[in-house]
């Protein structure tokens, strides 16, 4: 099994169904809204976010320098919500056929009992966006091409945040039979009541 081969055959799989035209695998959800956040520069700007939602999102703001700005909501969430006035959004509970929006960075989710799509571990990022696209593939691997290590021209830092292979084998497997699927709902604790993020 090419490692390389099986990661891109499943972003592939990944593409199709959403609609994107191009999907970069990640290790988690958190990890594909802060790649997304890093790239657009949110650095002290203000990003708004619903009050309940689970607690990554208000970190990995803050993470990639930006300011959190929680606007009221109800304790059970749905589908997916923006992540203000950024073109990011948090689609942890949404993985339907066709979902993907022009211009936008839709961070999937796949960890987790109430996903759709349940592999345990890992995230995706869907894009139109050529140079992003290619931005997060260096992104998430130590600033990599897909190239072996001893060759490669390191030109950016990068994270450890790529999904390994055998999650990528293991989603590809189960997007054989991926039906249209409906949005997900979940209950969160309202996280403008704790100072960390404030």
């Amino acid at each position: 099994m090419n490692p390389h081969r099986v990661t891109s055959d499943f972003e592939q799989s990944l593409c199709q169904y959403t609609g994107s035209p191009y999907a970069v695998t990640v290790d988690s959800c958190s990890n594909a809204i802060f790649l997304s956040l890093k790239y657009l520069g949110i650095k002290n700007k203000e990003i708004t976010i619903p009050s309940h939602t689970y607690m990554s999102v208000p970190c990995q703001i803050i993470h990639a320098g930006g300011k959190v700005k929680f606007k009221k909501s109800t304790k059970i969430l749905k589908g997916a919500y923006k992540l203000s006035p950024t073109p990011v959004w948090d689609s942890a509970l949404r993985f339907t056929k066709n979902m993907y929006e022009k211009d936008q960075y839709m961070c999937l989710s796949f960890s987790g009992p109430k996903k759709i799509l349940k592999l345990g571990k890992g995230g995706a990022i869907l894009t139109d966006d050529e140079k992003a696209y290619e931005w997060f593939k260096k992104a998430r691997y130590h600033g990599r091409d897909s190239v072996s290590h001893l060759i490669d021209e390191f030109d950016m830092l990068g994270w450890n945040m790529y999904m390994s292979p055998d999650i990528a084998a293991r989603g590809l497997l189960l997007m054989a039979g991926m039906g249209q699927n409906e949005d997900v709902s979940q209950e969160y604790q309202n996280l403008s009541k704790f100072d960390i993020y404030n």
